[in-house]
């Protein structure tokens, strides 16, 4: 094996890439219509952990995209399951009979499924944003947690990743996965310094070529500048980043007006899918973090990752903690 990749092999390795039998510690976000089997099999291939997002739809999807999923990679793959979604439970038997390796949460606890999982051989990994949850997930089995800050694109907490991750890592024993305003090889580099042992990307994967989503939205997010992202919805308590367009300007100006939850919920009802299928970003949900100032081209996974992968290596190169 060469030197040099034999080196990159090992500064690249920590608890998360052995627990999930991956060869880079870089997890591409469950987004919801986004994530589906190109985009996770490609990210697998490339060494990374790619996640099909299950969102709201039902379990026979779901078992449609594992199957996919596995015709493209022998390479381990998760499904991200938003547990208030009401296929939860079908879901979360499907990824036990489908083999699934790995499975991420978000919005709830995963715990009435940890033992029927645990005995699939699923390594459960479920989103936090605070510091209560992360320890919560650690007594009921989890095997990681994502501590993901508000930077993130879609639903969001209100802790920033920089303060969030270390208190996070000071407050369990399990590894911790940083999440939210990371693009790049400087913030993957710096997640390893909160304490992190992997990231967890989706804005930047959403550009990539094998990712389904409309070229409107692509280039949105490539345009996009350090300012150009909205937060809708804290007064209904479900705070949602996204680009500003015409639908979060119409959507402050009403929730500023004391809208109610319905008419807030009209605006935004199938926008997402308006955005990713059909490419109106203009009235569409065009979901993103702030990260998207960052984002800059178009390019395969394998590409991305392996830019990634160099950047992270040519800034940790020389600490005493990678010699």
């Amino acid at each position: 094996m060469h030197k040099s990749f034999q080196n990159r092999r090992h500064f690249m390795e920590t608890r998360i890439t052995r627990l999930l039998g991956i060869e880079y510690p870089i997890i591409q976000g469950g987004m919801a219509w986004v994530a589906e089997y190109h985009l996770a099999a490609a990210v697998s291939e490339a060494g990374g952990l790619g996640i099909i997002g299950a969102a709201n739809a039902p379990a026979d999807w779901v078992r449609e995209q594992i199957r996919e999923t596995k015709k493209l990679t022998d390479k381990p793959f998760g499904v991200n399951i938003m547990l208030m979604s009401p296929y939860a439970d079908e879901i979360a038997e499907v990824v036990a009979e489908e083999g699934v390796k790995v499975v991420t949460t978000g919005a709830g606890s995963p715990e009435k499924y940890m033992k029927m999982w645990k005995e699939a051989g699923i390594k459960v990994i479920p989103v936090v944003a605070s510091v209560a949850l992360a320890k919560r997930m650690e007594r009921c089995g989890a095997d990681a947690v994502v501590a993901e800050g508000t930077e993130s694109g879609g639903h969001i907490g209100e802790t920033t990743t920089l303060v969030l991750v270390p208190q996070v890592v000071d407050a369990v024993q399990i590894p911790v996965i940083a999440a939210g305003g990371i693009a790049d090889g400087r913030g993957i580099a710096a997640a390893f310094m909160l304490g992190a042992e992997a990231v967890q990307m989706g804005t930047h994967f959403i550009v990539t070529k094998e990712c389904w989503v409309h070229e409107n939205y692509k280039d949105l997010v490539i345009k996009a500048r350090d300012i150009d992202t909205r937060v809708t919805g804290r007064s209904t308590g479900h705070p949602v980043r996204a680009l500003r367009n015409q639908m979060t300007g119409e959507y402050l100006k009403k929730e500023a007006e004391g809208a109610s939850f319905e008419e807030l919920e009209q605006l935004t009802l199938g926008g997402l899918r308006k955005a990713v299928i059909d490419g109106d970003v203009k009235t569409g949900s065009v979901m993103a973090g702030q990260s998207a100032g960052l984002v800059k081209e178009k390019m395969t996974c394998e590409e991305l990752i392996q830019k990634l992968v160099k950047e992270t290596e040519h800034l940790l190169k020389g600490t005493s903690l990678y010699e």
